[in-house]
């Protein structure tokens, strides 16, 4: 329930000048990752850096500028004995024996390295570099490109989901995709926050931005996915076949011991969803073949994937097999662990043993004349079943093994066994279908619609302010967008302070709260906000209760709950 504002709300009625000139957003920034033309390679002995206006190199670790060029000039750095080296295009040193990072910034251009592409273009990325020894790496220096959020998610959307699907599922993806990385599953990477390849998301810089996608990470400036109070961990795939899958059904929880335990560790909002309402869970043999076998009407029927066939002969997978499960038994995933392609044996059936609510495959038991070879979860399954060493494009998948008798013309050609994956999607199915969001939006669906299709009991609201007693952090200011004139303020009361000031929309509101055992309290100020641009600014009167962080929000759309 909201707070009823004729108990709770204070309304100063005078239109107010914002008290401070505070920035909005926070200016969260992210490091990212950059790799070589092949998004391979993360870990550099040297490169050429340049930028297209006038740019500058300084080593941070002294604060002292190193030199200026004019744009379009090459700079080769490399690392030797841990120390780098500053050369011109002729090799002509201009400084050595820096400790770094070295830092290379322009005012006006964008900064590159020399020859890189992506998507054709030459990679030309907002913000600044930073060229950063690797931890416990002799001689290896990170790419990193320091950039705003929102410049970062201009360089991700256009190249995670295409223009065409319009401006609502390329909201979707600007909110997931900035979700993702203020909350990225895994922090694999010492120096950054994530890497620009489909590893984490794919991140191809100024140079793809569009029209259209930049509108959709404009409009929703700021705007997260939230579960209870906090910032979902928003994964998303190609195509889910019409029917996603449970977090927990296709990946593992890593233990600080190096353990993996699959299943993993759920989460209640990523649940398995049918695009068709009542569709039955499809965790059984008949149930997931009669809907992989089919084409039923889904969000996802547009995608090239939505269904897919692989053949293979029999000697031809054994081949495959014999590879890739020595290769999957290394990750962990295979038992009893192949190490020598001689103790696999010849083919006699293949079962999913183990299915998830999508029909997905969780386990997969591999018959052979020497014993059963199980493989487990989405990933390695995919990468176990490989034609033209090309992994299946996803786990949502029925095998099929058939012997063809030769005609009575060919009575001397002998009987061919064939085997037939048959299935549907592309990529985990896990959070959102990309091309479902894409038929969403073409059916006129809001963007916090498709988020809570794909999203269980999760609220779109702007990220969460942390106001203190500190010098600086008693203020905080957002701008968001709203179609419509609606939304609630969240405030946590989690150490049960009593006052906050807002203004919203040049509206002075001080919100009073009474101490209770609940750690969200709600106040509607819906008459307050308008379609389009909405500001807020939040201001914390100093108390000696305030010497812990207060959080506070906006709701935009509330959480649907559902079991």
């Amino acid at each position: 329930m909201y707070k009823k504002f004729l108990i709770s709300l204070i309304i100063t009625a005078a239109v107010i000048a914002p008290v401070f000139a505070i920035p909005a957003n926070g200016n969260k920034m992210v490091k990212v990752g950059i790799s070589d033309q092949k998004f391979q390679n993360y870990y550099f002995t040297n490169t050429v850096i340049s930028a297209t206006d006038s740019f500058r190199l300084k080593d941070k670790s002294t604060n002292s500028l190193i030199s200026e060029f004019d744009g379009n000039t090459n700079v080769k750095i490399e690392i030797k004995d841990n120390m780098f080296t500053v050369m011109q295009e002729d090799d002509s040193i201009l400084a050595q024996n820096l400790a770094g990072p070295i830092i290379v910034e322009s005012d006006n251009g964008y900064v590159t390295v020399a020859n890189l592409k992506r998507a054709g273009k030459p990679a030309y990325y907002r913000g600044v570099f930073e060229l950063t020894k690797v931890p416990k790496k002799d001689n290896q220096f990170n790419i990193i490109n320091i950039l705003d959020v929102e410049a970062y998610l201009k360089g991700v959307v256009p190249n995670e989901m295409p223009v065409r699907f319009g401006l609502e599922a390329l909201k979707a993806q600007a909110v997931l995709a900035r979700n993702y990385v203020l909350k990225p599953r895994e922090r694999s990477y010492h120096n950054f926050d994530v890497c620009d390849s489909v590893a984490c998301q794919v991140y191809y810089g100024a140079n793809t931005e569009q029209e259209l996608s930049d509108r959709a990470v404009f409009e929703t400036e700021d705007i997260v996915a939230m579960n209870e109070g906090e910032l979902i961990l928003a994964l998303y795939s190609s195509t889910a076949g019409g029917y996603t899958e449970n977090y927990e059904n296709a990946f593992s929880t890593d233990l600080s011991n190096g353990t993996r335990l699959f299943p993993g560790a759920p989460k209640p909002y990523m649940k398995g969803v049918p695009d068709i309402k009542d569709t039955p869970v499809l965790d059984n043999e008949k149930a997931a073949r009669e809907f992989y076998t089919t084409e039923p009407k889904t969000f996802d029927n547009a995608s090239p994937y939505f269904r897919w066939t692989k053949e293979w002969e029999k000697t031809e997978l054994e081949n495959v097999l014999k590879k890739t499960l020595k290769t999957q038994s290394a990750a962990g995933f295979v038992y009893p662990k192949l190490t020598n392609a001689d103790n696999f044996g010849s083919i006699k059936d293949i079962k999913v043993s183990r299915r998830g609510v999508s029909g997905k495959a969780m386990c997969v038991d591999i018959y052979t004349d020497k014993g059963k070879f199980t493989v487990q979860k989405e990933l390695p399954i995919r990468r176990t079943f490989q034609k033209n060493n090309i992994s299946l494009p996803s786990a949502n998948v029925i095998f099929d093994i058939e012997t063809v008798k030769p005609e009575k013309s060919y009575k001397h050609t002998k009987p061919v066994t064939k085997i037939t994956a048959r299935g549907g999607g592309f990529g985990h199915g896990v959070g959102m279908s990309q091309y479902g969001a894409g038929e969403m939006a073409k059916q006129g669906f809001g963007y916090e619609d498709i988020i809570q299709h794909y999203f269980k009991n999760t609220a779109i609201t702007t990220f969460p302010v942390e106001l203190s007693n500190q010098t600086g952090k008693d203020t905080a200011a957002q701008v968001f967008y709203t179609k419509e004139k609606s939304a609630v303020l969240v405030v946590e009361n989690k150490f049960q302070f009593t006052k906050l000031t807002v203004v919203v929309n040049g509206k002075e509101l001080c919100v009073e709260m009474i101490p209770s055992l609940f750690r969200y309290e709600k106040f509607d100020i819906s008459k307050y906000i308008k379609k389009g641009e909405n500001k807020i600014t939040y201001i914390l009167p100093y108390s000696e209760m305030h010497k812990k962080p207060v959080r506070a929000y906006v709701e935009i759309k509330e959480a649907v709950n559902e079991q």
